[in-house]
């Protein structure tokens, strides 16, 4: 009975583990995110289950994104900003090697 209890965690460990994705990417300019500003720099984006996670050292901003799929695979990763008051708002990512598309719902 602890071999089938044990095997069971174990599964769905794996199947957590699965399922969030990492992601890089580069943001050139202070980006808001979800109310969060972030610097310029390189960060691990985690994606799982609608919430995408922007992390960076101590920095970190998290938003509920929707997972939209293209037509074709992105070529390389761009992002998208929403700047209407002077500050630049992530608006989506597009993955580059994937056709996949986080939209950030601000």
């Amino acid at each position: 009975i602890h071999m089938k209890k044990l095997f069971v965690l174990f599964a769905a460990a794996v199947s957590m583990a699965v399922a969030a994705q990492t992601h890089r990417v580069t943001l050139f300019q202070e980006t808001l995110v979800n109310g969060t500003t972030l610097k310029p720099g390189e960060y691990k984006v985690i994606v799982d289950n609608g919430k995408a996670v922007l992390e960076k050292g101590k920095s970190r901003a998290e938003a509920q994104v929707n997972i939209e799929t293209a037509g074709s695979k992105f070529s390389s990763t761009t992002i998208r900003y929403q700047n209407g008051d002077g500050q630049y708002r992530l608006k989506e990512i597009r993955l580059g090697g994937t056709n996949t598309k986080l939209v950030f719902s601000n």
